[in-house]
């Protein structure tokens, strides 16, 4: 006998929710890309490698940004006969990919550095701190813009957050670096804190690659361990012998799922029982969807 599941995800709350987070994306995407292009120009002329670290991180977070929207806008999108789960794993794979991106910019960066650091290159300090000033101000706009309202749990929205953050740091870091040279004219502290924001990108790079292959691997959703689980409902659930075949995973974080094959006691009420194990784990987990076939 196979117990249908019940479809409540919320779906009018989540809309939403995806048009607020589609919005931030969106300002902030524009305000990362024209930034970014000020800031590889300022690097250039001043020959500063922190600013085009940062800018390397900028253009990161603006296709990471570009990825996000898309993400929303294709997640919109309704299920069809060949994705039946419809587009929302889209922002996923674009977190995914995005974070993968960010390892190969920050090898660069280190490479480029320890170049530099053999052979230091001069650099014009007060171009790089009027660039690098106008870095730091634009990052703070957009993570204000994408942390404000509390829809900070979707992936895409944080690991566009987390870029913006690295950015910010960047730009304090070019920052600093400017202000040596123009106190001191020291200018390997140039290379020296470009090794800083590789690390810092590296560090937010592994966060956004870890969650987002753990999700696209169908790991279970966090904190969900099944043996615990199966434990909780036979204790909570009357009528429920034996619970088996569980398996959890996500489409997207805010989407959980969850299979089951359960066996009840005799002359167990076998609706009460299926109601019972979906309203536990919607209290517990979060999940929505459930579905749970009965051995016979």
């Amino acid at each position: 006998m196979h117990d249908h599941p019940h479809h409540d995800h919320g779906h009018g709350h989540d809309h939403g929710h995806i048009l607020k987070n589609e919005t931030k994306i969106a300002i902030a995407a524009a305000l990362t890309g024209t930034f970014m292009l000020a800031e590889v120009a300022g690097g250039v002329i001043s020959g500063s490698l922190a600013l085009i670290a940062d800018a390397g991180h900028m253009l990161t977070d603006f296709a990471s940004l570009v990825l996000a929207w898309l993400g929303f806008r294709l997640a919109r999108r309704p299920a069809d006969w060949k994705r039946t789960y419809g587009f929302d794993r889209f922002s996923v794979l674009a977190a995914f990919v995005n974070g993968m991106s960010l390892f190969v910019i920050a090898a660069w960066i280190l490479w480029e550095a320890v170049q530099r650091l053999g052979a230091p290159q001069e650099v014009l300090g007060d171009v790089m701190l009027w660039v690098a000033l106008g870095g730091l101000i634009v990052n703070i706009v957009c993570f204000l813009v994408l942390t404000r309202g509390g829809e900070g749990e979707n992936l895409n929205v944080r690991a566009a957050a987390l870029h913006v953050m690295g950015d910010l740091l960047g730009s304090v870091a070019a920052l600093v670096a400017a202000l040596v040279i123009i106190w001191t004219g020291w200018t390997p502290i140039d290379p020296i804190l470009s090794v800083l924001v590789a690390f810092i990108i590296l560090r937010s790079a592994w966060a956004v690659v870890r969650q987002a292959g753990h999700i696209l691997l169908e790991g279970a959703p966090d904190g969900f361990d099944r043996r615990e689980v199966a434990k909780d409902l036979c204790a909570k659930v009357p009528g429920l012998r034996e619970v088996s075949h569980v398996h959890a995973w996500s489409v997207t974080q805010e989407r959980p799922m969850v299979t089951m094959t359960v066996a009840l006691e005799d002359g167990t009420d076998a609706a009460g029982a299926k109601s019972a194990i979906r309203a536990l784990l919607q209290e517990r987990h979060g999940i929505g969807h459930v579905t749970i076939e009965q051995e016979m």
